[in-house]
């Protein structure tokens, strides 16, 4: 089954958070990712807000899984930590 890869970020340090963006993006699409939402209009409902907020397809919850612990992901997400505060989590569609 389908699943989505959902991160709600608050960008701390853009010049780091940038590199990450420059090298995730291609590791995402690498794994079979397919960005939904980057960014955009929100209406926060519950919750803290995050100003930014993903959302990618993935053809199953342990591709997503397999695209986070990959190396060339992982290079990327080196660049947002302690650039970023976030939330990140891997949600099955249930069609």
């Amino acid at each position: 089954m389908p699943a989505l890869w959902i991160a709600h970020v608050t960008v701390t340090d853009d010049e780091a958070y940038g590199k990450y963006a420059k090298l995730a993006g291609p590791a995402i699409t690498k794994h079979g990712g397919a960005f939904i939402a980057r960014g955009g209009r929100f209406v926060q409902l519950e919750g803290k807000e995050r100003p930014r907020n993903v959302v990618a397809r993935f053809p199953s919850v342990e591709a997503a899984e397999t695209c986070y612990h990959s190396d060339d992901y992982q290079a990327a997400l080196n660049h947002a930590r302690g650039a970023s505060e976030r939330e990140l989590l891997i949600v099955e569609i249930t069609e």
